[in-house]
């Protein structure tokens, strides 16, 4: 009997030095985390970077850090898996360590996106100096898709050299850094043949790690039918799929305004449709027929870079016109949350689950109605708008509006 009490006694005992030392509590939001199906009004408690407890009414009596998330969402933080952060100083290397990349710090943390992914902005050539000018000296998260072009996104002249276009020397680097690097990238190419997608799937075999395609300025002769079904693979990723350009081939045919049929196939396959905003690689005249058909991107990305940074296409920007365009809310969270997650292979990121990484969006929807409009001019309305309140990566705050209550300062 007196053992039994003094394990009881220990046991409270534990249970209470426990409570006493979360580090961050965040109370009364309403928690969305597609990986568990979870939304619910729920506290989330913080410690030593990770998430310790998910529950309702967490004791934050003794945490250092208390945040008041009534009436808010509390969400895995954001992933941007197509941005440009190889930025430099020479205008003429372009995305490639040139002027058209930028910090992604400075276009990350206030819209709460804390894992930024670089879209193949350097090839195996200049891996090793974006990861020491840029990967180790970022607060934000930063992972990469590899370009097929040993040179990266230089331009011009680089992106089509196809003699550039390794596979075996793209892989080796891949496997040097499977920690940072995440996929293969193809972009840009205006030529005829197929050697450059075929180098990328070569990669993408031998690293075990999906390619994301911009199938830009291509003829029609290289058709997306046979890029979708006879070429890329089951996990591969197309970007800019609401993109509608001259020189492109689009998924909603422009006369019909129908989503083509293959599009379904392709999508039941498994390839994994991405809107890569841009500056001018999304359409509404795309984005409002493949809606009417059901059809919504897997993810939701920005491909932030200097023409975009200052434009109205941040991540919150982006995910209010999906709201607009039919999806939901938890429908818009997974696709900046879970499933590039998913995407990408780093399920450790995009979720909200006990000893997950402690990354987490916390945002409102306003019920303002406001004009959404892209590059062409094409604008719709919107009746509800994101923003966001607070981003806290790896369980520090990184970005607040200051409407919290610090405890212990």
């Amino acid at each position: 009997m007196q053992k039994t009490t003094i394990l009881l006694l220990l046991f409270f005992q534990l249970q209470f030095a426990f409570a006493q030392h979360f580090e961050m509590v965040i109370k009364g939001g309403r928690v969305i985390d597609p990986k568990s199906n979870i939304n619910d009004i729920l506290d989330v408690a913080i410690s030593n970077g990770k998430i310790v407890r998910i529950a309702k009414d967490i004791d934050s009596g003794n945490a250092i850090l208390v945040i008041d998330a009534h009436g808010m969402y509390v969400v895995p933080g954001l992933i941007d898996i197509h941005t440009h952060d190889f930025y430099g100083s020479d205008p003429e290397r372009v995305f490639c360590n040139g002027t058209e990349s930028i910090r992604p710090d400075d276009f990350t943390f206030c819209t709460g996106v804390t894992t930024a992914v670089d879209a193949g902005s350097s090839g195996w050539r200049d891996f090793s100096v974006f990861k020491k000018q840029v990967i180790d000296n970022s607060r934000t998260r930063v992972l990469a898709f590899l370009n097929i072009v040993g040179a990266g996104m230089r331009g011009g002249v680089y992106e089509q050299n196809t003699n550039d276009m390794d596979g075996n020397k793209t892989a080796l680097v891949a496997q040097q850094y499977p920690e940072y690097i995440v996929g293969i990238k193809l972009a840009h190419y205006k030529g005829t043949e197929w050697k450059p997608v075929n180098e990328a799937v070569r990669a993408g075999n031998l690293a075990n790690i999906p390619l994301m395609i911009d199938f830009g300025d291509n003829p029609s002769s290289l058709s997306i039918r046979e890029l979708f079904l006879e070429h890329m693979r089951p996990g591969d990723i197309y970007t800019h799929c609401f993109a509608e350009l001259k020189g492109r081939e689009p998924i909603v045919d422009v006369d019909t305004k129908e989503l083509k049929s293959f599009v379904w196939e392709a999508k039941k396959r498994g390839i994994f449709f991405d809107v890569g905003y841009g500056e001018i690689s999304f359409s509404f005249s795309q984005a409002i027929p493949a809606a009417k058909a059901g059809f919504y991107p897997n993810s939701i990305s920005t491909d932030m870079h200097a023409e975009t940074k200052n434009k109205v296409n941040n991540m919150l920007d982006i995910m209010s016109e999906f709201l607009a365009l039919g999806m939901n809310i938890r429908e818009v969270i997974g696709a900046v949350t879970w499933n590039p997650a998913r995407e990408i292979k780093h399920e450790e990121l995009g979720n909200i689950s006990v000893g997950a990484i402690a990354d987490i969006a916390i945002l409102t929807v306003s019920n303002n109605k406001s004009g959404l409009y892209n590059y062409a001019g094409f604008t719709i309305d919107g009746a509800k708008k994101f923003e966001c309140r607070t981003t806290i990566k790896s369980g520090k705050v990184v970005y607040q509006q200051r409407y919290f209550q610090m405890k212990g300062s």
